[in-house]
């Protein structure tokens, strides 16, 4: 049990994913971690498939769409560290993420933020860093296409990455 000045250290991971990758990411931070799972589902899920969920998907981040949620089951607000993590659509973090951002004020928390991608990451998480900005960043990492591509290498970096944080988060 984390312990941070006799209290136990509430442990959040926030997330939106599309193709299950991200979702894998955050259910083996929690699993290691021992942290609650909010899981940001959009009222409207898109369901496009093959070439044109990129088309779908990259024609809502540049519109700077913020998709209806539906409830959460947890108040990030509550938390004391929280992972947060997304896909990389058209360069950046997705609408779910955009809408969490604007209606939930997080400040003064720690921060671990991630994200998956199939080789475009560019600049997604200074866009994540700038979107939390008030907070502490106390981690960041990226995850390539991680339930195709090694995954039992990218699950044993995520376990490895997400107790580091913990760790450090309780010093």
């Amino acid at each position: 049990m984390a312990m941070n000045g006799g209290m136990k250290i509430k442990k959040l991971v926030v997330f939106y994913s599309y193709e299950g990758n991200t979702k894998f990411i955050a259910k083996t931070i929690a699993e290691s971690i021992d942290a609650d799972v909010l899981e940001l589902k959009p009222v409207k899920e898109m369901n496009s498939k093959g070439f044109m969920k990129f088309i779908w998907g990259g024609q809502k981040v540049i519109m700077k769409q913020k998709p209806e949620l539906n409830p959460f089951n947890f108040n990030p607000v509550d938390y004391d560290v929280l992972f947060i993590g997304t896909p990389v659509w058209a360069f950046t973090y997705t609408p779910a993420l955009r809408t969490f951002f604007s209606k939930i004020k997080l400040e003064n928390k720690k921060i671990a933020i991630f994200c998956c991608h199939e080789g475009g990451m560019k600049k997604t998480l200074d866009k994540m860093k700038k979107a939390l900005t008030g907070n502490t960043i106390i981690g960041t990492n990226d995850f390539f296409n991680p339930l195709y591509k090694n995954k039992e290498e990218n699950e044993l970096k995520t376990k490895m990455w997400a107790e580091k944080i913990i760790d450090e988060a309780e010093i």
